[in-house]
């Protein structure tokens, strides 16, 4: 959902405008765990901080709202996103049926070259875990669910399933921190390498075991 900078006269792509800089400098925040659901957005810190005015800085949150992760009341302002428990199993739900589709869409897998992007998130994974980056963590796990969706080259499913990631990611942020705090991260890169290795193995029903135990709903207590 990023806005793509016009080209120049020179043909050369502008800098990434304010609006954009600021969605992405918020994303990462409350994706990695830097804000907390319910946290109020201020928009004088804000703009302070970034330093913008108000006009960008609103269009940003409005982006995020439709992201799902910041939700807007009036005359209160804006507040990173929550979830209820049973939005949480909602979405997750809603993920393992889209995750199983695309496995029984996506096999046979007879080319490994198909399979470089997938390998690729999971070397992302190993990488921020061994430097305790929880955010490059939480964008590499979401990359390596979306990698396996594409195996179905299903436009509109891939398109459904990472709205479901974005909000879910949202949720597991504050986990990943949890598994940063206690040595637990390297769990969650045995977790996926158990998959990839399912996936590797060109086995659809071991995909899907793995799948059904991959620890989705470990995120919710």
């Amino acid at each position: 959902m990023e806005n793509v900078a016009a080209p120049s006269d020179t043909g050369a792509l502008e800098t990434p405008s304010l609006v954009d800089l600021a969605v992405a400098r918020l994303r990462a925040d409350i994706l990695s765990g830097g804000t907390e659901p319910g946290e109020r957005l201020v928009e004088e810190q804000l703009t302070r901080r970034f330093g913008i005015s108000r006009a960008p800085l609103r269009e940003a949150l409005r982006l995020l709202a439709q992201q799902g992760l910041v939700d807007h009341f009036p005359r209160r302002g804006a507040r990173v996103a929550t979830l209820t428990d049973a939005d949480l199993q909602q979405l997750y739900g809603v993920r393992d049926l889209l995750e199983r589709y695309a496995v029984e869409q996506a096999f046979p897998i007879d080319d490994p070259r198909r399979l470089v992007a997938l390998h690729a998130e999971l070397d992302a994974m190993r990488a921020a875990d061994e430097v305790g980056d929880r955010f490059a963590m939480a964008e590499a796990h979401r990359r390596f669910h979306v990698a396996l969706v594409a195996l179905a080259s299903n436009r509109q499913l891939a398109w459904v399933h990472e709205s479901v990631l974005v909000k879910t990611q949202l949720y597991m942020a504050i986990n990943l921190r949890r598994e940063a705090d206690t040595g637990h991260g390297t769990h969650n890169v045995l977790r996926h390498q158990r998959l990839y290795d399912a996936v590797a193995g060109r086995d659809p029903e071991t995909v899907l075991s793995e799948l059904a135990a991959h620890g989705a709903r470990q995120y919710i207590s």
